[in-house]
């Protein structure tokens, strides 16, 4: 063979070697990626050949399947009061990727989760059938949290602070989950939702952190006693009334000016809800101790996960005195989620331990038998002593019984709350936001229960925004229907 031809030979031997591996790699590789690809079709159709697994409330399926006419697509979810749900469903689409629990445990309800199949599955590579979700939500806390909410834009969460089961996941206005499940309608559907000004699809309770306002002062009351800055929730503060801000010529004034607000103790500034003992307290304290307090009730975490991630709820850093001072009525740049709030009286609540909130209860397979159960633990995470959790609950009672929240008492329920209104916009021109957190326990069965509301906004004129007002109302009704159903 001469060197012309065993070149040509050589190059063309390259050549196919070139194309093999171009070959191996589209197919192992590529091909993955093009089989796991959103867009791609096939996979539309093979998570919609069959019914899917449900998502369970209460013993019955708030989620369904139901046969197409005229597409490859052989199913579509259906949902079940699906305004009542969405906050805790999200949406199953042909057109769109899952959300809330649909996204979650996606796999688990097409049926493509490992942990499904069979022996005989993996043999005939036939996909499993789908696993179901089961929720710890409460129908009645649930339907109590949304009617009360009504055409207000808010959210709403409800737990269980001995077991961290969360019982209501509630945000309003919603939206129907259904109308984005058919490929051939979701699209008009999601540009509706998308222009609506209400904001449908934002989950507020969940994934919308605002200004807690002075539910926060919880928070830096907590802080204070655990600090020693104040032996008890009696004890009187050292305040001035006014309070002028640190390094300003600002000063900060109270709601009510006829309040004894002036070196108050935590018991009354929490009843009249005193900005100058909180602002001062911040500041005695200094922003790295309420920090801390903070972060150990939940703020600053972004990897939240009851199993839908929350959005992080956040206590800001390196601040001067002045918005520092700002940070302990829950104001310059702290922000809250429902879910944060209702947290902080979780905790208060069960003695000063927090059990990891979540929302579903247990996954199963197929055939019912479970594959997690996400209720076994409820031993908690000790954040504050179980003395200052007993001072804390006091004092939120008396806010209840004889101060700022006495829209949230129910006969026969022992109530502890605090209201909050929190200013926003330039020059506070916004609307508040009216809040309101608590916790209950029935007298009779020894139920509990932890809350918190916030309503972004109603058609209640300025002067009415209250966090007794507006937020205590919806607390009390999600209250009642835990503790005395």
């Amino acid at each position: 063979m001469n060197k012309t031809i065993r070149r040509a030979s050589v190059f063309a031997l390259l050549l196919v070697l070139t194309l093999l591996v171009r070959a191996t790699w589209v197919q192992f590789y590529d091909g993955k990626a093009l089989a796991d690809d959103k867009d791609n079709r096939r996979n539309a159709i093979e998570t919609y050949a069959e019914p899917l697994g449900n998502i369970v409330v209460a013993g019955e399926s708030i989620t369904g399947s139901a046969r197409t006419k005229g597409s490859d697509l052989a199913y579509k979810r259906t949902y079940k009061d699906g305004k009542l749900y969405a906050a805790v469903t999200g949406y199953a689409s042909q057109a769109y990727a899952p959300t809330q629990l649909e996204g979650v445990y996606q796999d688990l309800l097409n049926g493509t989760d490992t942990r499904l199949k069979t022996v005989m599955d993996t043999v005939t590579g036939k996909r499993a059938d789908p696993g179901d979700v089961v929720t710890t939500i409460d129908p009645d806390v649930q339907k109590a949290a949304y009617d009360a909410l009504g055409d207000s834009k808010g959210g709403a969460v409800a737990i269980d602070p001995k077991t961290g089961k969360i019982l209501a996941v509630v945000s309003t206005p919603s939206y129907d989950p259904s109308s984005l499940t058919d490929a051939g309608t979701a699209g008009t559907a999601w540009k509706k939702l998308n222009a609506d000004p209400g904001k449908p699809l934002t989950n507020r309770a969940l994934r919308q952190p605002l200004p807690p306002g002075s539910t926060f002062k919880l928070v830096v009351a907590a802080a204070a006693l655990e600090d020693g800055l104040y032996e008890n929730v009696d004890e009187d503060t050292v305040s001035p009334d006014p309070y002028k801000l640190p390094g300003t010529t600002r000063v900060l004034e109270n709601e009510n000016t006829a309040a004894p607000c002036e070196n108050a103790s935590i018991r009354v500034a929490l009843q009249y809800s005193c900005n100058n003992v909180f602002a001062k307290m911040a500041v005695d304290l200094g922003q790295d101790k309420v920090k801390a307090m903070a972060e150990k009730f939940g703020f600053n975490d972004d990897k939240l996960d009851v199993p839908v991630r929350a959005w992080a709820s956040v206590y800001p850093s390196d601040m001067d005195k002045s918005s520092t001072a700002l940070t302990g009525i829950g104001q310059f740049d702290v922000t809250a989620t429902p879910l944060q709030m209702a947290m902080v009286s979780a905790a208060i609540a069960n003695g000063g331990k927090l059990v990891s909130p979540h929302m579903v209860s247990r996954i199963t397979d197929g055939g019912g038998d479970v594959l997690k159960d996400y209720d076994d633990s409820t031993d908690g995470k000790e954040i504050v002593s179980s003395s200052t959790a007993e001072q804390l609950q006091s004092a939120m009672r008396t806010v209840v019984e004889h101060g700022t929240g006495t829209n949230a008492k129910i006969s026969g329920v022992t109530v502890g709350g605090k209201t909050g209104t929190a200013q926003h916009g330039e020059n506070n021109s916004k609307t508040p936001y009216a809040w309101f957190t608590s916790y209950g326990k029935s007298e009779s069965t020894g139920k509990e229960v932890a809350v918190a509301v916030m309503v972004e906004q109603s058609d209640a004129a300025r002067s009415e925004v209250s966090g007794n007002g507006l937020a205590a109302p919806v607390a009390k009704a999600m209250m009642k229907a835990a503790l005395t159903n």
